[in-house]
C-alpha cells in the first residue's frame, strides 16, 4: 500500500507544483491590483453601478464591499476556485483510470495487493495532492494579503474564505473518480475535465443571476457563500452536511464499482 501511495505521489508531484504556483501567481496578480481599488474606491464604486445588476451577480461583484480587501479577495476566489476545480477534477479522473488508457493495468493487478488497497492508496495520493496545493495556496495567500492591505481585515473570515478551495477540490475529485468508473474507456481527461467544471462554473453564474437558491445546491462552486462567510465568519453548514454526501457517494459508489468491475473487458 505505501510503495504505491509513493508511486502515485512521485507520479503527480510536477502537477501539484505547478498547480501550487500558477495558483499563486494568480492570485499575486490580482491582489497586487487591490491597492490601486483601494485608493480610488469611489471611482470604482460608481463604475460598478453603471454594470448591469445581473452581470455584477454573475461575476460576484457588490458595490460597497469590492473594494474592501476581503470583498476584492472573494471576487478572485471565485476564478481561483475555478482553477483549482479543473485540478481536482483532472486528478480524480485520471488517477484510476490512467492504467487502462495506458494499458498497464494487468501488470498493476497481478501484484500480491487487493484492488481495495489500490484504490485506497490512490485516493489517499489525490487527497494529499489536493491539501499540499491549498496550504501553499493558504500559506501564500495570506502572506500576499498582509503585504497589500490597506487597513486590517477579519484573518478568521480570509482564512474561511481561503479553506473552500479545499472542500471544492474534493468535491470535484469525487466527481472525476466517479466520472472515470461510469467512463471506462475514456480517453481525454482534459476534455471531460473542462467540460464538467465549466458546466457547473456557468450553472452557478446562471443560478446567482436569477436569484435561484435551490439551484445552489446542484454545483459546488456555490456551495460556499463568499459574502456570507465574510459576514458571519462561518459556512453554512446545511451545504458543508449535503457536500460531505455527495463526496462520500461518489467515492463509495467508485470503490464499488472499481472492485467489482473486470478489468480485462474495458
Amino acid at each position: 500500500m505505501v510503495n504505491i501511495f509513493l508511486h502515485e505521489i512521485k507520479a503527480y508531484r510536477k502537477s501539484t507544483i505547478i498547480w501550487s504556483v500558477s495558483l499563486i501567481t494568480l492570485v499575486l496578480f490580482f491582489m497586487s491590483l487591490f491597492p490601486s481599488f483601494a485608493k480610488d474606491a469611489e471611482q470604482v464604486n460608481e463604475l460598478l453601478k453603471t454594470l448591469p445588476e445581473t452581470l455584477r451577480k454573475a461575476v460576484g461583484i457588490e458595490i460597497g464591499s469590492f473594494t474592501s480587501l476581503l470583498g476584492f479577495y472573494s471576487y478572485v476566489y471565485m476564478y481561483i476556485a475555478l482553477c483549482g476545480a479543473i485540478q481536482a477534477m483532472m486528478l480524480g479522473a485520471s488517477i484510476l483510470s490512467k492504467e487502462v488508457r495506458e494499458k498497464t493495468v494487468d501488470f498493476l493487478l497481478t501484484k500480491p495487493v487487493s484492488r481495495s488497497t489500490i484504490i485506497v492508496s490512490k485516493l489517499s495520493a489525490a487527497f494529499v495532492s489536493i491539501a499540499i496545493t491549498s496550504l501553499f495556496f493558504i500559506l501564500f495567500a495570506y502572506i500576499i494579503a498582509l503585504y497589500v492591505k490597506t487597513e486590517n481585515f477579519n484573518e478568521q473570515a480570509f482564512f474561511l474564505l481561503s479553506f473552500t478551495l479545499f472542500f471544492v477540490q474534493i468535491m470535484f475529485l469525487a466527481i472525476g473518480v466517479i466520472a472515470s468508473m461510469l467512463l471506462p474507456k475514456l480517453k481525454s481527461v482534459l476534455s471531460l475535465s473542462l467540460g464538467v467544471v465549466f458546466s457547473f462554473f456557468f450553472i452557478g453564474m446562471f443560478g446567482a443571476t436569477v436569484g435561484e437558491a435551490s439551484v445552489r445546491y446542484l454545483t459546488p462552486f456555490k456551495y460556499f457563500d463568499y459574502m456570507y462567510i465574510i459576514k458571519n465568519s462561518q459556512y453554512e453548514w446545511s451545504y458543508l452536511i449535503v457536500g460531505l454526501v455527495w463526496v462520500i457517494t461518489a467515492l463509495v459508489a467508485s470503490f464499488f464499482i472499481y472492485t467489482k468491475r473486470d478489468m480485462g473487458s474495458v
